[in-house]
């Protein structure tokens, strides 16, 4: 039986997976990972893990605060249409606004990159992509996996996590407790982010478009205007922190603004925001009407044009609206901060 084994000359190729082309995709992605380079960033990629100076970042007692997420199904738009290019940014966005709701800076970040077979062209548009969330979220690429398993994956097919660490001064930790009476800031989304895609991918095929048609609520293609990356808020996030009129930050992802807004609110606290306070992007309204989604739906599934709240003390509303302006986003004074009767989001004019 060993003399047979030998004789049919298998190799892991054979198999499905191929070392070589592993290493010549870990190759292709080191000027990606380099240029993510940031103080406390030890060697390069290739150890068994990721190294990272604490000390040499700043810190004086520190919090770490930990994050992973994936993209979700907005990676079969990817995968069908060959627009690979932004979905890395994605994969960081969703890790580190988490982390910034806690008040931490993002450190560094991990990557698990699974497919059926390695696509060398692929592969490295994915890592750029990671690599350019890493830069406007300020982390490091310290590191990461990738990992061919022909006969899980369908040929073509892959799938993304992510994985982030930050830090945070003790003393600097959110949520910092709320008030009746504080506001609510919202900053603009750059469209769905990676939230809802089971629904919107729903919806299309119920419309009878395809990928390639042109997007009824954009300039765009469908896939072009659904695949616009998740916006990362750390850099303005960071600035804004520095002012002690802020009181935290809600990440709005899955479950919306129904269900994250009152993650930051204390109990018997509620929020009341006025969905008429800002312009909903067309995306949505297109999404309502195509898919017949109900109000309370489209909230609980959808950021709805708002990717953060910022709940913040009244008399610093107007500084903080300026910082946030100044580093480049879109505010809009959405609602306050109530007593909670019932639901822990009140939807009316405010």
């Amino acid at each position: 039986m060993t003399d047979e084994r030998r004789q049919n000359g298998l190799t892991y190729r054979d198999a499905g997976v191929d070392v070589d082309a592993g290493n010549d995709f870990v190759d292709a992605i080191k000027p990606a990972v380099r240029s993510t380079q940031r103080p406390g960033m030890m060697g390069g990629i290739g150890g068994f893990g990721g190294l990272f100076d604490l000390k040499a970042a700043g810190f004086d007692d520190p919090v770490l605060v930990a994050a992973t997420d994936g993209v979700g199904t907005k990676l079969k738009i990817a995968i069908e249409t060959g627009l690979h290019g932004g979905i890395g940014i994605d994969l960081v966005a969703m890790c580190v606004n988490d982390l910034l709701a806690q008040g931490a800076q993002p450190l560094f970040f991990l990557d698990y990159y699974a497919t059926s077979a390695l696509d060398l062209e692929q592969g490295t548009a994915i890592v750029e992509g990671i690599a350019e969330g890493c830069r406007q979220a300020g982390c490091g690429l310290i590191g990461g996996e990738t990992a061919e398993m022909p006969g899980l994956y369908s040929e073509g097919d892959y799938d993304l996590a992510g994985f982030s660490v930050g830090a945070v001064e003790r003393d600097a930790l959110l949520p910092r407790e709320s008030q009746v009476g504080d506001i609510l800031l919202g900053l603009a989304s750059s469209g769905p982010h990676s939230n809802g895609y089971s629904l919107i991918r729903k919806v299309v095929e119920m419309a009878g478009l395809a990928w390639h048609d042109l997007a009824p609520f954009g300039d765009g293609t469908v896939a072009e205007e659904l695949i616009t990356p998740t916006r990362i808020y750390v850099r303005s996030g960071l600035s804004a922190m520095k002012h002690e009129g802020l009181r935290g930050f809600a990440h709005i992802t899955g479950g919306g603004l129904t269900e994250n807004v009152p993650r930051i609110l204390p109990e018997g606290l509620a929020a009341r925001i006025d969905p008429h306070a800002w312009p909903r992007p067309p995306v949505f309204d297109w999404l309502a009407e195509a898919g017949g989604i109900d109000e309370a739906e489209m909230r609980r599934a959808f950021n709805c044009g708002i990717g953060m709240v910022v709940v913040v003390d009244p008399h610093a509303a107007e500084e903080l609206r300026a910082i946030f302006e100044a580093e480049g986003e879109t505010v809009f004074e959405i609602g306050h901060v109530q007593p909670r009767d019932d639901a822990a989001v009140v939807y009316g004019s405010v």
